[in-house]
């Protein structure tokens, strides 16, 4: 006996495919599995306008046909043919939002290309209307080449259409596909600029939000003039940070100032006073002065996640990234990872790709954390000249910038290394939809931004001043005897294991100083200020404590290139302590935490004296 033919119901997740699948089979279904996983399939018979029975198939929602799930691997299979124990379906059926054509056309344009007779189901076409959209279906026919039937499954409308559509489509003797057919030829910028082309010739009339929408998705995903406007907005980014903070850090300097002498005067020359000025408020304090940077940093941050534009940027950049060996999943860990690397790490998982995750995991500390900004901008703040390269752009802004685009290429390059030795293998497309455009509510940003200044001086209150606390007991005994002509410093226990990390770091250019603050920094990056601080504190107790202080002892003690160098050091070195445990404990061992620190340190090594000897030999 000829079995029915089969019809796959196909499209994206919350298009309504369940609904519809519902209304045409009614109660003629039954659940399985498919063979070989736990992906459940949804059958059901129903008859065609002609009376003919037919087998309907639910598949689970996709975004395209290049698998980033098991989910999306079955129906990728399935309308290609190579799915064990399903035959190749007759027609497909896809549904598409049609408040969200252009999205939804994306995973259309794939499935019309495989060759198969195919229907498109226009769905919640009540919705669109409602919303002051309205389509032409036939541009969409004439465009597709397929036919185009709006439908409401909920309400049962269009179902009767549909049925003749699905009548004229199905024949017996479907012909088998290539699986290469399934293969995105073109790359998702591509794809989506074809498929919102689509949804503007179908476009009857809109409201003027969703033509607003258009037209600025025309210009920020344009691969041109979308790559010039995200390059442009994280230059102004990172302008702002320095521009914008000079007051507030001023403030924050004078009253770290302030508490430093009044405590100081308050308290007797001894262990207890040296401990609370040159310690804490020294070694805390030089931290602190850079909350107004971190937070104009963040607000940026915040306020182009809450506008709708940095999923968009996670579409321009998906194309550097494929070229790299990366899924474009990886886009929003990596991202995340600009505030803090656990974080980012930890949102590794929502990449189903083992090799893809990995990749993501090696790469995340090599994105510009808020924990090393500090450190940028102190030894930016001393030793870069503060002067305008052009109208409205600062000679510092510009090399702050160049450090955060050196750890976005530094980690493409080692994605690209990886993906090609020890994490080879194929890497997916993504797709996801994309949010509207709104403005960024005020009190969300506040709130945001309350949530990391809070989490900054948690840190500052406890690790940093933990940390700090144990440099300067280490920095302050053994004391020299009465009459040396020795250094405090040089004398310490401290400071005599800074001279032997020196004889290992010295032909890179670093000096005693950035010795001393190299192991301390691995509790938390921002120690290496505080480090820097509570040395010189130590060395000169008669001077103030502050940012002033350290920038003053920085123009004395180091050069142009030892200070270049440190700053490429901190473009690649391993980052925190807690970094490193989330690695183990996302990767469940200490196999690639200890690969990560290993490459990690010999890409810092090798930048960082690539940098000082290419700045000595050009007389910097």
């Amino acid at each position: 006996m000829t079995p029915a033919p089969l019809v796959a119901l196909v499209g994206n997740p919350n298009a309504g495919k369940s609904a519809l699948f519902n209304a045409l089979t009614g109660a003629r279904q039954k659940v399985g599995n498919y063979p070989g996983v736990t992906v459940e399939r949804h059958a059901g018979r129903m008859a065609l306008a002609d009376g003919r029975p037919v087998e309907l198939v639910d598949l689970p929602g996709a975004y395209s046909l290049e698998p980033s799930s098991p989910d999306e691997q079955v129906t990728r299979d399935v309308v290609i043919g190579a799915q064990e124990g399903e035959r190749l379906p007759d027609a497909i059926v896809v549904v598409v939002d049609a408040a969200n054509l252009d999205n939804h056309l994306r995973f259309t344009l794939q499935l019309v290309s495989l060759g198969l007779p195919v229907v498109v189901a226009l769905n919640m076409i009540d919705l669109a209307e409602r919303d002051g959209l309205t389509l032409d279906p036939g541009v969409l026919e004439a465009e597709l080449g397929v036919p185009v039937i709006p439908t409401v499954a909920v309400r049962r409308r269009g179902l009767e259409e549909l049925k003749a559509a699905m009548a004229a489509a199905v024949h017996p003797g479907a012909k088998r596909v290539r699986p290469s057919d399934g293969h995105i030829d073109d790359d998702i910028v591509t794809l989506q600029r074809r498929a919102r082309a689509l949804s503007e010739a179908a476009t009857v009339s809109e409201t003027a939000t969703r033509r607003w929408t258009h037209r600025i998705d025309a210009v920020a995903l344009h691969p041109v003039f979308g790559s010039v406007l995200l390059f442009a907005l994280l230059f102004v980014m990172f302008q702002a940070v320095f521009a914008w903070s000079e007051a507030p850090i001023a403030w924050i300097e004078d009253g770290m100032a302030w508490l430093g002498g009044a405590v100081g005067d308050a308290l007797p020359q001894g262990f207890v006073r040296s401990l609370i000025v040159d310690g804490l408020i020294a070694g805390v304090g030089a931290v602190v002065v850079f909350l107004p940077q971190i937070l104009i940093l963040f607000a940026f941050i915040l306020v182009l996640e809450a506008s709708g534009y940095m999923v968009r940027a996670a579409f321009l950049m998906d194309r550097l990234m494929a070229a790299a060996g990366l899924s474009g999943r990886a886009f929003i860990p990596l991202l995340s990872s600009f505030a803090c690397a656990v974080p980012g790490i930890m949102a590794t998982r929502t990449i189903d790709d083992e090799k893809d995750r990995l990749t993501t995991i090696l790469i995340a500390p090599l994105m510009t954390c808020s924990a090393r900004l500090p450190v940028y901008a102190i030894i930016i703040g001393a030793m870069i000249p503060a002067r305008q390269v052009l109208p409205g752009i600062g000679l510092q802004g510009l090399v702050l910038f160049g450090l955060y685009v050196m750890g976005i290429v530094g980690a493409f390059v080692a994605a690209l290394v990886l993906r090609r030795t020890v994490t080879r293998g194929e890497s997916s497309g993504f797709m996801m939809e994309m949010p509207k455009y709104q403005w960024p509510r005020l009190d969300d940003l506040a709130l945001g931004l309350w949530q990391r200044a809070r989490i900054f001086l948690k840190r500052a209150g406890t690790i940093i001043a933990f940390t700090t606390i144990i440099l300067w007991l280490l920095l302050s005994f053994p004391k020299p005897p009465a009459g040396s002509d020795v250094s405090p410093v040089d004398y310490s226990i401290a400071g005599r294991i800074g001279h032997q990390i020196e004889k290992v770091v010295s032909p890179i250019g670093f000096n005693r100083d950035i010795a001393l603050a190299l192991l301390p920094a691995m509790s938390a990056r921002e120690v290496a200020v505080s480090a820097i601080g509570t040395v010189y504190a130590v060395d000169n107790p008669d001077a103030s404590a502050g940012e002033r202080e350290i920038v003053s002892n920085l123009r004395k003690r180091w050069t142009l290139p030892t200070a270049l160098a440190f700053l490429m050091w901190f473009v690649f070195a391993p980052q925190c302590i807690s970094t490193i445990a989330i690695t183990r404990r996302e990767t469940n061992g200490w196999k690639w935490p200890a690969f990560m620190v290993g490459y990690l340190f010999v890409l810092a090594y090798i930048a960082a004296g690539a940098t000082y000897w290419l700045a000595v030999a050009l007389g910097l």
